[in-house]
């Protein structure tokens, strides 16, 4: 199969798309295909137990999917974020950093996905890498497929010249600072079977 060319922004053809999510089912990562962000929600929401517990990152596929709010919701989930925003943070920063690390439901997406079913993440804390990466019990991320890459070179430099140069406009206009790529996490597989679980949209969502 002929390699994609990306401009980034624009999605993967559903010959690419249907190959990716082969190539990542390879890699013993559960994938779900589907059209829109609703749908997406929804196939999120069906994984999560009602009154679970769940974190996640201020994630603009999450935000633009309606996942952040609903995972929100009290009457729904138990989300960490509202805890540890009661927390202080000088004084109880050892609670939550060990809340933040090992959440039962860990809600999420990727800078990139290559076209062998790598997934690629960026961050300037790191705080979802270690989530990601082990300490929580499920993983479900949600990326549009207009993050599909042909390689991890190529998702390196969407990363640098595209996904940062927009996070950086975001935390100015917030904070009045700059930002940076802290650490980079590269999922090749999952060790534990349904772990993991990627829900592609064919829809553009997210950065």
């Amino acid at each position: 199969m002929i390699p994609i060319q990306p401009d980034f922004v624009s999605p993967a053809p559903e010959e690419i798309l249907q190959s990716v999510a082969e190539k990542i089912r390879e890699r013993n990562i559960e994938v779900v295909i589907v059209n829109n962000g609703e749908e997406a929600r929804k196939e999120a929401l069906a994984r999560i137990p009602q009154g679970a517990e769940v974190h996640s990152g201020k994630s603009k596929t999450l935000q633009e999917t309606g996942l952040f709010d609903a995972i929100m919701d009290p009457n729904q989930f138990s989300a960490l974020r509202h805890q540890i925003l009661k927390m202080d943070r000088k004084t109880q920063a050892q609670e939550i950093r060990k809340l933040m690390a090992a959440p039962d439901f860990m809600l999420g997406s990727v800078n990139a996905i290559t076209q062998s079913g790598i997934l690629v993440a960026a961050s300037a804390t790191a705080s979802q890498i270690g989530p990601y990466a082990n300490t929580a019990g499920k993983l479900i991320l949600v990326v549009g497929s207009q993050k599909v890459v042909p390689d991890l070179e190529t998702a390196f430099k969407r990363i640098r010249e595209y996904v940062l140069p927009w996070e950086e406009q975001q935390i100015r206009k917030t904070a009045n600072m700059g930002t940076f790529v802290g650490k980079i996490l590269i999922i090749e597989r999952e060790w534990i079977k349904e772990r993991t679980t990627v829900i592609l949209v064919r829809e553009p969502v997210g950065i």
